[in-house]
């Protein structure tokens, strides 16, 4: 009996030693070749990346995986696109951003000048998100909204550390729904809240026109130029689109028509105020309209290489005298102008500081209606000013006095054409 009972005792002990062996050996293996749970298309990196280790990043996805607790929440797509944003957050750079498809959507929406949402150009100073400047006509303007505003809630959530495109995904919206910011005005303490209601956004990125000065709008409050019977030319750029150049063409050949044929024009008043900017190449174009040559901006990619941007074409508004209203939201491209301009010594600026954003991005569609934008260089005026971060400061400081009917502004600068 006793052989058997010590056979029966080894065959069992084998036996859960192989079981262990094989279930220890299982899960090894198991773990080792777990792979996430999407399908991959392409996961090989470029040759200069070759030495970049990954297995950090497919440790972490793998744990989310298996171990977070709400797994209904997680989204493989979101993952990726947070991981991305991730990535390009990193650099510190606020103008450098990927965009997935819903906000690359909407961003080529507000160049193309149709969009639904507040109507506010959107910015970071640190991690904070502000308006650039609201557009003309736009719910945001008439909410009372302004440039350099900081906005600290939407909807009752915390923005500071947001990305630009987490605030314009949450900002925008359907015609006729409402939008809750708390906003702190520049100089103030207290933040208050102001409700804004979405609508279609249409931008108009010209607008061009010869009056007396007695006849504007804008200005019959004035107690000096209520009564003033010169007339001006009047050029309002709100934005650099996609349809921008071709608008211009057609407003400013109407405007150069009517100078032509009038007697007593005293010179044309440009306001960039509250422009936020948009293609280089289009500044380097609306330039071009009041300059005869020379350089317009010069692109300096870090590396020791300097582009030249020239006056590329026979400008219609070259001899005029010319006033140039500037504000805290001119920022980027309106920059660009209004730089090429003062450095030429071709316009007068009145107004405010500009915004100060000196650098240029090149925006690349990803596929799949994902975007990316980034940075790729810095800009220059003509005499190699970089405007980043302190903004251009115009030769005749003027501040919008909001207590007063009429604009200040611009009363300062036809006053100085008139003078």
């Amino acid at each position: 009996m006793r052989p058997r009972i010590l056979q029966t005792i080894i065959i069992i002990l084998c036996s859960s030693l192989l079981g262990y062996f094989i279930g220890v050996s299982k899960v090894n293996f198991e773990w080792a070749n777990y792979k996430p749970q999407i399908s991959i298309i392409n996961r090989e990196p470029p040759t200069a990346l070759s030495a970049v280790d990954l297995a950090p990043f497919w440790t972490v996805w793998q744990k989310l995986e298996t171990s977070y607790y709400d797994k209904k929440v997680i989204d493989p797509k979101k993952l990726l696109d947070g991981a991305i944003s991730g990535m390009v957050g990193s650099l510190g750079d606020p103008y450098t951003v990927y965009l997935p498809p819903v906000q690359n959507d909407e961003f080529k929406q507000g160049l193309a000048g149709t969009f639904s949402g507040i109507g506010a150009e959107l910015g970071m100073e640190g991690k904070q998100i502000i308006i650039v400047a609201p557009l003309d006509e736009s719910p945001a303007q008439k909410a009372g909204l302004k440039s350099s505003d900081s906005i600290l809630k939407v909807d009752g959530k915390e923005t500071f550390g947001w990305t630009l495109s987490q605030a314009v995904e949450k900002i925008r919206g359907p015609k006729g729904t409402e939008v809750a910011l708390l906003i702190l005005h520049k100089n103030e303490e207290k933040p208050l809240e102001i409700k804004v209601v979405r609508d279609t956004i249409v931008v108009k990125s010209v607008t061009a026109w010869v009056k007396e000065i007695k006849n504007i709008d804008t200005l019959k409050e004035s107690p000096v130029l209520k009564d003033k019977t010169e007339k001006i030319g009047y050029i309002r750029l709100s934005q650099f689109g996609d349809n921008t150049n071709k608008e211009w063409l057609s407003a400013i050949s109407k405007l150069s028509m009517q100078i032509g044929q009038e007697k007593n024009i005293s010179g044309i008043v440009f306001d960039l105020r509250n422009n936020p900017g948009g293609y280089l190449s289009d500044a380097a174009f609306i330039a071009s309209e009041f300059l005869k040559s020379g350089v317009i901006v010069i692109q300096d990619d870090g590396n020791g290489n300097k582009k030249n941007f020239n006056v590329e074409r026979k400008g219609l508004l070259t001899e005029i005298p010319l006033i140039l209203l500037i504000n805290k939201g001119s920022a980027s491209a309106s920059e660009i102008v209004a730089g090429a301009l003062w450095d030429h010594k071709r316009a007068k600026l009145i107004g405010e500081t500009s915004f100060g954003k000196g650098t240029i991005q090149q925006a690349e569609d990803l596929g799949g209606g994902a975007g990316l934008h980034v940075t790729i260089a810095k800009w220059l005026t003509p005499k190699e000013t970089w405007v980043n971060g302190k903004g251009l400061t115009p030769d005749i400081q003027v501040n919008l006095d909001i207590k007063k009917k009429y604009d200040t502004q611009l009363e300062k600068a036809v006053l100085e054409l008139v003078k």
